[in-house]
């Protein structure tokens, strides 16, 4: 049996802000692991349990350029959110977006060795990058970007710097721009509900077979049952089913057609999903300098 600690309950509580006591009871279940620990709870508490589970910790800026029907989205990662707000750090990360748009580098180490200088630092990408660490005195990356370019027009919604969206779309680009603000408010996965990726309705499936067999009704009502949640949870992530952010009395894919526009695709970026920030533990580190400082004495 794994030892659960009070960092992995803590941990399991920021995620899917259960109680404290069914945090610590879902993961002895689940033997530590913290995956299959945040899924019985989604299983006993419903939904609300996977409601944090998208927090994102990681510090960085979105950036995105647009010039006609070529663009470009970029992640760039830094530390702390201080540095988020660094003019120079910004400048690099609008200056990647564009130079992604014009070259089209084939990965994060070619736009490195692309042409740029900025405060005094260059006469590459990576230059800049290795400089602007040393002179702010914080680690920074580039961590993933996507590059638009053809027939297909784009248009792109950044919420702050810390969501960004590209869509690609023919019509009005006001709809189109609507719709861009609606991914980065709604977050959906897929433009329809055929689009969305197998592993995540096989996730939902079971957990809805979990739910629906704590209720003890006859089989057929059960497969009915979990038949409705997976049909649920399709039309909640899927964008075009999704009731319009300015209008929820039309859906997405209804809001389009009125206005003479079709959706391609869509590309969000959330500044730090999918990585684990590095949580220290203040009142520890000083408990360890004083006694650091008392065996030096």
């Amino acid at each position: 049996m794994a030892a659960i600690t009070a960092s992995m309950v803590a941990e399991l509580r920021a995620k899917t802000d259960a109680p404290m006591m069914e945090c610590k009871k879902a993961l002895t279940e689940a033997d530590g692991d913290m995956a299959k620990a945040e899924e019985l709870l989604r299983v006993k508490l419903g939904s609300k349990a996977g409601k944090a589970a998208s927090r994102v910790t990681a510090e960085g800026v979105v950036a995105s350029f647009i010039e006609g029907n070529t663009g470009a989205l970029i992640e760039v990662n830094c530390e702390t959110d201080f540095v988020t707000k660094n003019d120079s750090f910004l400048a690099m990360a609008q200056a990647a977006a564009k130079l992604i748009a014009q070259h089209n580098p084939a990965s994060i180490e070619a736009l490195g060795g692309l042409a740029y200088s900025q405060d005094g630092f260059g006469p590459t990408m990576e230059d800049v990058r290795k400089g602007l660490i040393g002179k702010i005195g914080e680690n920074m990356s580039f961590r993933r970007y996507k590059r638009f370019s053809g027939d297909t027009a784009v248009t792109s919604y950044l919420h702050g710097t810390r969501i960004g969206v590209v869509v690609e779309y023919t019509g009005q680009e006001t709809a189109a721009r609507d719709v861009a603000m609606h991914v980065a408010a709604m977050k959906p996965v897929a433009l329809t509900s055929a689009d969305v990726p197998a592993d995540l309705i096989e996730k939902e499936r079971s957990v809805a077979q979990a739910k629906a067999a704590e209720s003890g009704k006859p089989a057929e009502i059960v497969a009915k049952m979990i038949d409705g949640s997976v049909q649920k949870y399709l039309k909640e992530v899927s964008l075009f089913n999704q009731p319009f952010v300015k209008n929820d009395k039309q859906t997405v894919e209804q809001m389009l057609k009125a206005a003479g526009t079709t959706v391609k695709a869509f590309t969000l970026y959330v500044v730090g999903e999918g990585i684990e920030k590095r949580t220290d533990d203040f009142a520890a580190e000083v408990a360890a300098q004083v006694a650091a400082a008392r065996q030096g004495a």
